[in-house]
């Protein structure tokens, strides 16, 4: 095998202190081992990309060819194969971390496992920071065999939702709550979000909470994980959608999330100028059509990747592989894209709002939905609430939650992390 350029473990620290500056710089860092492998130990900001799957991802991944991307392993071969590959396919800067992801723990660096690791991390320091307030799965029942004035809005994809559901849940995916919500309650009503354990119910909740809305809102805690091993009963089957919100609805959902752009500095760009960043060479920019998969199948911008809401701030590192880029979200009134541009800013991305009122354009063609993230998910392995054998299933369900919850700890470890809350 030829030889590939290499980077060493502290000059790619240095590389993401630089970042951290925010000193115009780019960096896509992605582990070439298989998705096992990568879950068991990886650096937090890399993107899973196994040899196997660059030539479907890549491009959608690492748009532009310019971009400088790492590549690590264990310390095999994985890593200078893709930088190989990536070189056949035209990108210009690649490099190999020498030593992989050992010689990085060496250095001193931290090394975490699972999925979705920056977005996990981020949504309970959300909690930690804002105090999000969390029932119970047993205080929620109990809430439901009272009668209490509430409603149940599941933060998890409409095909979730599908599988499994809270009694009396509706679903409303996290990029729709604030949308929605105000049709479904009145001033006494407790709003409950969940998904299935942690992330998505705290981070929609908390988006209710900051987006100015009066009534108690609560997140469920561990989600329909933490419904299941209370010993509670889930449901089947459901197909109910918080439906699309009235003209009043809309409104007072406007008010919010422009409240929110205000204290998080959400600004907007127009068609023209995005014209022009998505045919600059010289920077990455991600355009994501934030709005559901119905909405997005019906007809987008032309180069406009779908990413609903809720799971682009869920999977960050599945679609935003690239450091430093610069991110464009569009929905049809740009409340959705607000409230998603809000935690991609905490989170260190700078993400912009387009101007509303492209819907009506003569220019949209129609596609289907993502594919790259459909390919993503079809490799990762199984979710813990998947076993068969109930006993197992429970076990891999507390597992994960207890993986959740100690996250923070290796974050105040971590020195080349760092999220910003408005």
């Amino acid at each position: 095998m030829a030889d590939v350029p290499t980077i060493t473990a502290t000059e790619l620290m240095e590389r993401h202190r630089g970042l951290l500056r925010g000193d115009g710089t780019e960096l896509a860092l992605i582990d070439a081992r298989e998705p096992t492998e990568f879950t068991q130990r990886h650096l937090l900001y890399a993107a899973n990309l196994p040899l196997s799957h660059v030539g479907l991802e890549v491009a959608a991944r690492i748009p532009r060819l310019g971009t400088s991307v790492v590549i690590c392993d264990d310390g095999g071969r994985e890593a200078a194969a893709v930088a190989l590959e990536l070189t056949v396919l035209g990108y210009a800067d690649t490099a190999v971390l020498d030593g992989g992801i050992d010689a990085w723990a060496a250095a001193g660096g931290e090394l975490y496992s699972g999925i979705n690791v920056p977005s996990k991390l981020f949504g309970e320091l959300v909690e930690e920071h804002f105090g999000t307030p969390q029932v119970t799965a047993a205080e929620l029942d109990r809430w439901l065999a009272d009668g209490r004035d509430l409603v149940v809005l599941d933060s998890r994809t409409r095909r979730e939702f599908n599988r499994m559901s809270i009694p009396t849940g509706r679903s409303c995916p996290g990029g729709e709550l604030v949308r929605r919500v105000h049709d479904l309650i009145d001033d006494s009503t407790t709003v409950v979000v969940n998904c299935a354990g942690r992330t998505r119910s705290i981070l929609g909740a908390q988006s209710l909470r900051s987006a100015g809305l009066p009534n108690a809102v609560y997140a469920l805690k561990d989600g329909t994980m933490g419904w299941e091993l209370a010993g509670l009963k889930l449901e089947h089957g459901r197909d109910q959608l918080a439906p699309e919100p009235s003209d009043t609805g809309r409104a007072e959902a406007a008010m919010a999330a422009q409240t929110v752009a205000q204290r998080c500095g959400v600004r907007t760009v127009d068609r023209a100028a995005l014209d022009d960043w998505l045919a600059d060479g010289s920077r990455t920019t991600y355009f994501m059509d934030v709005r559901t998969p119905e909405e997005f199948a019906s007809g987008q911008l032309a180069g406009a990747v779908g990413a609903p809401g809720g799971q682009l701030v869920q999977a960050t590192d599945e679609y935003l592989v690239t450091r430093g880029a610069r991110v464009v979200l569009a929905d049809g009134d740009g409340i959705g894209a607000t409230m998603t541009a809000s935690w991609l800013i905490q989170m260190g991305w700078d993400a912009w709002v387009l101007e509303p009122g492209w819907t009506g354009d003569a220019e949209l063609v129609t596609q289907s939905g993502d594919e790259t993230a459909s390919a993503i998910r079809s490799r990762q392995p199984p979710l813990p609430y998947d076993p068969e054998e109930a006993d197992v299933a429970r076990a891999a369900m507390q597992g994960y939650l207890d993986w959740e919850i100690a996250l923070p700890d290796q974050y105040a470890r971590d020195d080349l992390a760092e999220f910003r809350f408005c």
